[in-house]
């Protein structure tokens, strides 16, 4: 103490001038230590900032996740790769798991790592899984969606699709990080499958469990290049997984409860890069407002280059009577006043005589005999007893893709681009239902018997064929409504009216087709739309459609016209239907017009 003492006193002693330099050495000193604190806080990154971006990284869903963050946070987020979680350990009471028949025959060499979705690691065990060698097991952690969560949600009656007052749009399904799972050489998934219930197809659930085993498929990096190796993907489930995503095609095997794919990844990628749902459509034509289309040049060249390659078709089916044979020839002249150059294939039962076959074959089609098929809860002689004949259509396996059309429909502009898209891609109807009056379809002799096998267990709402595709195809991506354009009135006002007849009556078209419901204008004189003669038809009358039709048929050889000649029965039934009108009043008077139509004639009519 006295040294120190002793050499502050030294210090005090000495000259100014050296008490001056020795006094700016020490405060040199402290700013240098304030500048080394100063600057470690100032790069040091904001924790606020960091675990904002950091939590963000694993918040996707369906889309990409595009972040705001500063440079370094997302250098430090790259440099970082994912870590996938350490799985738990099942309890001592787990169901206990078992292999599949098959599954050691799919381990070949390459399989590292076996993705589980929707497995609980606590109570499903899978130990056993684990005695590959060097395969490795990894869960699949996602987040269960909401039980919410409805149908309905994915799959509105209504969306607006011409963008008049709202911009559709979907919901997020949750999905897990995707980044942090990108090399899956197996993937096996649990299903849920609950039908005994009602309905039971339709779970947001069960679509979200075949999402995310789908784009695990998909962005698996080790096989983007959709060469020789395949992702390979392993249901177990009591219920035939959903066909509309992973192809009844690609079943490898079925076991009992085990499913083996071996997906087409091009197929795949393009079905889950569509809108989840019919909340958006999968074909945005229309722009704000009703007259402005988008451009879709790039998916009209897109179709004309497969075209090349690729077997695609127009079809119809007629089968147990000829009442749509003169429908099915106008329908085939408006296709090709399109441009098209796909093959028109007709399938048609012996109900239809030769002569009326060689009428539809010089209109365009390409005629195939069919043996119809019976709905069997149909009753017998009812009008839709053999209308699932129509699943016939998926027995044309010369073609890749076929677009049905039924025979009560006009097409006013080319429909080619429609072959760009999967099954099924319809129009909406009712609920959470598709219109099948034109659907793009896959044929497949497995779908096939997958519906002759439904028959028996499925009821249609309808007692149609609508009604059961419907249970068949749940998932379905929506086209807009001018490619299949009904004619009906349902909201029975002026303003419906008035729009719905200006764009039947359109030139150039601004509807890819018309769908005449109701009864159909070869079974009307050409003067009116006979609709307006019979009170529960009502709803489905329009001249300016029904007009339409006719022009239509007027263009056509005077050879085809005769196929669309009134039978004697049909006038007899059409002038009761007018002189009723007129004993009912109806207010719109078309029972007065004055009819002209030389059909009537009793020499031009058919027997």
């Amino acid at each position: 103490m006295m040294e120190v003492s002793s050499s502050f006193q030294k210090v005090l002693k000495t000259s100014p001038s050296r008490k001056k330099a020795l006094v700016i050495r020490i405060n040199l000193l402290c700013l240098a230590m304030f500048l080394i604190v100063y600057a470690t806080l100032l790069f040091r990154p904001s924790s606020s900032i960091y675990f904002e971006n950091a939590a963000s990284l694993v918040k996707c869903s369906l889309r990409e996740c595009h972040h705001k963050a500063e440079k370094s946070i997302k250098m430090k987020a790259v440099m970082e790769e994912p870590q996938v979680k350490a799985p738990k350990m099942p309890k001592k009471n787990a169901m206990k798991i078992e292999k599949p028949s098959f599954f050691d025959q799919i381990m070949g060499k390459g399989v590292k790592n076996i993705g589980m979705v929707n497995f609980d690691e606590e109570e499903d065990d899978v130990s056993e899984w684990n005695m590959q060698g060097e395969k490795t097991i990894i869960p699949i952690h996602f987040e269960k969606v909401s039980s919410q969560f409805n149908w309905t949600d994915l799959f509105p009656e209504w969306i607006d699709e011409e963008e008049e007052s709202d911009v559709p749009s979907c919901p997020d399904i949750p999905m897990p990080d995707f980044n942090v799972y990108q090399n899956m050489d197996i993937i096996v998934a649990k299903l849920p499958c609950n039908n005994n219930k009602e309905g039971w197809g339709r779970n947001v659930y069960r679509l979200q469990v075949h999402l995310i085993v789908a784009n695990l498929a998909v962005k698996n990096k080790g096989k983007r290049d959709y060469g020789r190796l395949k992702t390979k993907v392993v249901f177990l489930s009591k219920c035939r997984p959903m066909l509309e995503i992973f192809r009844c095609n690609d079943l490898v095997k079925n076991d009992g409860d085990w499913w083996y794919y071996e997906p087409d990844l091009k197929r795949l990628e393009q079905k889950v890069s569509l809108p989840v749902g019919s909340c958006k459509l999968a074909l945005p034509l229309w722009e704000q407002g009703i007259d402005k289309v988008y451009d879709t040049s790039k998916i009209q060249k897109m179709v004309t280059k497969n075209a090349k390659t690729k077997r695609e078709a127009y079809a119809t089916v007629l089968h147990s009577s000829d009442d749509y044979v003169c429908g099915a020839i106008i329908l085939a002249q408006s296709l090709l006043r399109t441009g098209t150059e796909r093959d028109l294939i007709l399938l048609l039962d012996n109900s239809i005589s030769v002569a009326k076959r060689r009428a539809l074959s010089a209109s365009g089609w390409k005629i195939r005999i069919i043996t119809r098929i019976r709905n069997p809860k149909a009753e017998k002689h009812s009008y839709n007893e053999y209308n699932y004949s129509k699943f016939r259509l998926w027995q044309l396996t010369d073609y890749d893709k076929v677009i049905f059309i039924d025979a009560d429909i006009v097409v006013l502009r080319n429909l080619d681009v429609l072959f760009h898209f999967p099954q099924m891609s319809a129009t909406g109807n009712d609920q959470s239902i598709f219109n099948s009056g034109i659907m793009v379809i896959e044929p497949s002799n497995c779908t096939f018997n997958v519906l002759m096998e439904s028959r028996y267990d499925i009821v249609s709402y309808n007692g149609g064929d609508q009604g059961f595709l419907n249970e068949i195809f749940v998932w379905w991506h929506r086209l807009p409504r001018r490619v299949n354009y009904l004619k009906n009135f349902w909201a029975n006002t002026t303003l419906e009216a008035s729009k719905k007849n200006h764009l039947f009556g359109a030139e150039p078209p601004k509807l890819y087709s018309i769908h005449y419901l109701g009864l159909k204008p070869w079974y009307c004189y050409r003067d009116y739309d006979c609709n307006w003669d019979v009170e529960d038809q009502r709803v489905y009358a329009s001249d300016v459609a029904h007009h339409k039709w006719w022009k239509l048929h007027d263009q056509m050889d005077k050879k085809l016209q005769r196929m669309c000649r009134l039978t004697k029965r049909r006038r007899t039934n059409l002038n009761w239907e007018r002189r009723k009108a007129s004993k009912l009043g109806l207010p719109d008077q078309h029972w007065k017009i004055n009819i002209t139509d030389p059909r009537r004639s009793g020499s031009l009519l058919m027997n």
